[in-house]
């Protein structure tokens, strides 16, 4: 971006069925390998292997259908719709009836967006992504803007979700309290490259990571 190279060899692997974290000071690059691995970005060098598969040039659409979905760091939200509406649009790219065929009311399309409504009543950002029926779940700052109380109580949703959906969940946080409560591993950047990779005990006592994101006071309470 402007000579400036947000994520430069960077390698990670997910464990199915986890929660992982990506961490790092602002700028690290963490939004940036969120935008390669779900298809916003192309890499100019690299690969993106998904379910054994590689994945990279593909668009976004083709990667959600495949079973990747994302939330934003700034929530991406229609105006004009409604809270439900808005988490119906994820639910259109596993939808088995035609666009034409609500118009005319066939039994089976009305049936369908019976299911649609049904299956849209859950939290907005997060629930839209879940929509799309995916098996990887990426979560950009889920925790932003919330108290402690809210935070704890998103640890156990995260928990909730991914045993519920049998889900995969990548995600970046700036509250370190919510990734070493949450995260099995956690993998850490700084300026673009992996500074740390490791369990949240072997991270918070990382000199490293200390000195370029967590500081001596956060890492002895986190």
């Amino acid at each position: 971006f402007g000579g400036i190279t947000a994520v430069n060899d960077l390698s990670m692997r997910i464990p199915t069925g986890s929660i992982t974290g990506l961490i790092g000071p602002n700028g690290a690059g963490k939004t940036t390998a969120f935008n390669v691995i779900s298809g916003f970005y192309n890499p100019q060098e690299g690969d993106i292997l998904f379910k054994g598969h590689s994945v990279k040039g593909f668009p976004p659409h083709r990667i959600c259908r495949a079973g990747m979905a994302r939330t934003f760091q700034n929530i991406r939200l229609f105006g004009s719709e409604t809270a439900l509406e808005n988490v119906m649009v994820g639910c259109q790219v596993r939808r088995k009836s035609q666009w034409w065929m609500p118009v005319f009311s066939l039994p089976s399309a009305r049936r369908e967006e019976e299911e649609i409504r049904e299956k849209a009543q859950r939290r907005l950002e997060i629930a839209r992504a879940l929509a799309t029926n995916p098996d990887f779940l990426l979560l950009d700052e889920p925790a932003a803007g919330m108290n402690p109380q809210e935070s704890t109580e998103l640890m156990r949703f995260i928990r909730h979700i991914r045993d519920e959906f049998d889900l995969t969940i990548l995600l970046i946080e700036h509250d370190v309290k919510v990734v070493m409560g949450v995260c099995q591993y956690i993998w850490v950047l700084e300026y673009g490259q992996l500074i740390a990779e490791g369990d949240p005990d072997a991270i918070r006592n990382n000199p490293r990571v200390i000195e370029a994101y967590l500081g001596e006071d956060v890492s002895n309470h986190a």
